[in-house]
């Protein structure tokens, strides 16, 4: 892709979630939106591989469908209370058809069905993007609503999103998907505590970002996309992975590493809430992803598979890795400590 464009499209994406997450009115957070979404689609489909094409259309489609009922949402609150203002979402109605919309958007169940694919369809590198950076203006959306919006609902589509995320990873040899369907369960644990502690969202959201970065970034360094190549991969990067058996297993949220301290902080919070069987049902259910990320741990250490593989192994390069990588991957394994000086924070 020409640098030129690139520069535009990367502006472009900055420009449409600072002006989401920084607007009052629904007009200005639904232009945000759209600049966000077409700034993407050229990202998506710059390999020109058809099924890159087709992700950038179904990428197009569903976010084109969701936006409309952004806009929908908060034409009907300002009818009924003649309002405009984000935080004033006060009608039952628009705050129902808003939560669906914004489920959309960011891929919870039942709206989840382009993740997989437009993730599959694009580059690692993009597919960071889309799990991290295009999740974030949605998120502030309801980050700014919370306050009126449906505890039940968001509790049931939270509780799907990690049984279902969970569920269907099970049997993925492709990473990208088993990645989307790794957010897909994050965005349950992140859905079931946002109308009680919004701001424990939010870290939640940071934290996943950063461990996902972390894994994305390192599978780039190491050109991998598929579970059989990746078990070839240690002959190229050893040291890469080991660290990417830790940022998997902090992914997974397993104690010490960084990830459990969002679900230690959610389970607390839920217990609080007296919520404890949804705090037990959605502890339960992340076990499932916990197998796929064991597996992909497991494939990532471990040198051969139980078979011979068609791959031919990689020569050791010494390439150095990014410090940008380097310091991800800290950050995602360490972090737990701090855990104290959170309350201060939040």
């Amino acid at each position: 892709m020409n640098p030129q464009a690139k520069l535009i499209f990367t502006i472009s994406l900055a420009l449409g979630t600072t002006l989401t997450i920084s607007s009052n009115h629904w007009i200005m957070a639904w232009t945000g939106l759209e600049i966000n979404t077409l700034a993407i689609l050229p990202l998506i489909a710059k390999s020109h591989h058809p099924r890159a094409i087709e992700a950038a259309t179904k990428y197009f489609l569903v976010q084109a469908a969701a936006s409309a009922l952004v806009l929908f949402s908060s034409m009907t609150n300002a009818w009924h209370t003649g309002q405009w203002d984000i935080t004033q979402l006060t009608h039952p109605t628009s705050s129902v058809i808003l939560t669906s919309a914004i489920a959309m958007k960011l891929g919870l169940v039942p709206f989840h069905f382009w993740f997989p694919e437009v993730l599959q369809g694009s580059s690692l590198l993009t597919g960071l993007l889309l799990s991290t950076a295009m999740k974030f203006p949605p998120l502030t959306l309801l980050f700014l609503t919370s306050h009126s919006l449906n505890p039940t609902l968001l509790t049931l589509m939270a509780i799907m999103s990690t049984a279902l995320g969970g569920w269907m990873g099970l049997n993925q040899t492709q990473i990208r998907k088993i990645l989307a369907f790794s957010s897909i369960s994050h965005l349950g644990w992140m859905a079931i505590i946002i109308a009680f502690n919004p701001k424990l969202t939010m870290l939640n959201f940071y934290l996943y970002s950063l461990m996902t970065a972390t894994v994305f970034l390192t599978l780039n360094t190491m050109k991998v996309t598929k579970l059989p190549s990746l078990m070839t991969a240690w002959t190229k990067t050893p040291s890469l992975n080991a660290m990417l058996l830790l940022a998997l297993l902090s992914l997974a949220g397993l104690p010490p590493l960084t990830g459990f301290l969002p679900k230690w902080l959610i389970i607390q919070e839920l217990t609080k809430q007296e919520m404890a069987l949804a705090a037990t049902i959605i502890s339960l259910l992340s076990l499932l992803s916990l197998f796929f990320y064991l597996r992909l741990a497991y494939c990532a250490t471990i040198t051969l598979p139980p078979h011979t593989t068609n791959h031919i192994k990689l020569w050791h390069t010494n390439k150095p890795t990014s410090i940008i990588t380097a310091i991800l991957i800290t950050l995602s394994i360490t972090l737990l400590p701090l855990s104290p000086m959170l309350p201060t924070i939040i």
